[in-house]
């Protein structure tokens, strides 16, 4: 294991890297984004890996969520990335639920040490905020769409103080940006499980102009 994490120990440490082992994340969608955090987190050292999801993989997924091949149709999302992360590395357990936000809420799970939400929509995003509050357990929004994305790491703020919690359909979308703002939500997960600092209930706003050139926005939130 030493030899499978050396570039990390070289990071932070052969004691950091343990207490990794000790960590329990779950990540809330196994779509574009939900890929990307398996690949980056999945491979980590962290010890305890959940995945939801209720989808199968259509063709039209493909494109952008990176743990997906044509041979995969018609599979479970969540089992499928399962399958690849563990094939990439055999020291992580990785749980699956078949089912949505409120099946993993029903099974009662252990407190985990961390949620990322990997979904594409607002309502279920409230809901993550709401279960993340009583459980006392932080969490790390991220969304994407088009050329732009947001990602935060919400602690004591509320989400449904910042969005205006209404369901809609996303524009369209290219694999790129779905893989960066995905990168900077895992970037935020492994300082904090690391015990590195990170600024919480901070709305980093990613996004391209009209020239291609890459901008970021930060917003302090209001906390409780």
């Amino acid at each position: 294991m030493e030899n499978y994490y050396s570039r990390q120990i070289k990071l932070w440490g052969e004691e950091t890297q343990k207490s990794l082992e000790s960590k329990h994340i779950v990540i809330i969608g196994c779509g574009g984004l939900g890929c990307s955090l398996g690949y980056a987190l999945g491979l980590t050292g962290i010890g305890r890996v959940t995945l939801v999801d209720f989808d199968i993989v259509n063709v039209h997924n493909i494109h952008r969520q990176i743990a997906f091949t044509s041979n995969d149709v018609n599979k479970n999302k969540c089992d499928v990335l399962k399958d690849i992360i563990v094939s990439r590395n055999p020291h992580v357990q990785v749980d699956t639920i078949f089912g949505t936000f409120d099946d993993y809420v029903i099974q009662k799970n252990v407190k985990p040490d961390l949620i990322l939400d990997a979904t594409d929509n607002l309502p279920v995003r409230a809901k993550i905020d709401e279960y993340a509050k009583i459980m006392g357990t932080p969490w790390i929004y991220a969304s994407v769409e088009e050329f732009h994305g947001q990602v935060c790491f919400f602690d004591k703020s509320k989400f449904d103080s910042v969005f205006s919690v209404k369901d809609r359909v996303p524009n369209g979308i290219a694999c790129p940006i779905v893989m960066q703002i995905a990168a900077t939500q895992a970037n935020l997960a492994i300082r904090y499980l690391a015990g590195l600092p990170i600024k919480k209930d901070f709305l980093n706003y990613i996004f391209y102009d009209q020239e291609g050139e890459l901008s970021l926005q930060k917003f302090g939130l209001p906390q409780d």
